[in-house]
């Protein structure tokens, strides 16, 4: 298949990967934007990458005439409304310096042994506990009994508890997945 068919807006199969949508064309590489494993750069020469529909974006990169939303703008908007409303699970990376590592849970009382936790698990509690509270921000959001009044109200109370969640962000690999709180919404 010719090259010029794989554009910006191109769905395309990787075979590790899986599917993607490229959001990047340079001489050497692809941008391909995948839905568990992020942005990835993939040569112009790999044969493995197999073309599954042809772009329809107009702009850079593409044979139409300019439009009027910038590509970076537009994957984030397509990555926020897959997240937050087809079943993807989020890949969350704990931080390389805590992978292996352990939380020693020490009680003030001596006569008491300590408790040893893995940070692993530790971290995929707090990863649970997000998804969680995503869910009721979903549910909220859907629910056709509260007003919008409670629903606003509900969701800073979700804001708040996310802002109570701040302290375990040093765990996260990638800063744009932290807990952000009501301080954090107005930067």
């Amino acid at each position: 298949m010719e090259t010029n068919e794989f554009k910006i807006g191109a769905k395309v199969e990787h075979p590790q990967f899986g599917q993607g949508i490229i959001t990047n064309v340079t001489l050497t590489t692809y941008t391909v934007f995948f839905i568990n494993k992020g942005d990835k750069d993939i040569a112009v020469s790999f044969q493995g990458l197999k073309l599954i529909s042809p772009s329809n974006v107009s702009g850079e990169g593409s044979s139409g005439p300019p439009s009027g939303i910038s590509l970076q703008d537009l994957e984030k908007v397509f990555t926020n409304v897959l997240r937050r409303y087809a079943d993807f699970p989020e890949l969350v990376e704990l931080g390389d310096k805590w992978k292996k590592g352990s939380m020693i849970l020490k009680p003030g009382d001596p006569n008491l042994k300590p408790k040893e936790i893995p940070v692993e698990s530790f971290f995929h509690k707090i990863v649970l506990l997000r998804d969680r509270l995503r869910v009721l921000e979903q549910r909220i959001n859907a629910n056709d009994v509260l007003t919008d009044e409670e629903k606003v109200n509900l969701q800073q109370y979700i804001t708040r508890c996310y802002g109570s969640l701040t302290t375990f962000n040093v765990f996260f690999k990638h800063k744009q997945q932290y807990f952000v709180g009501e301080k954090g919404q107005s930067e």
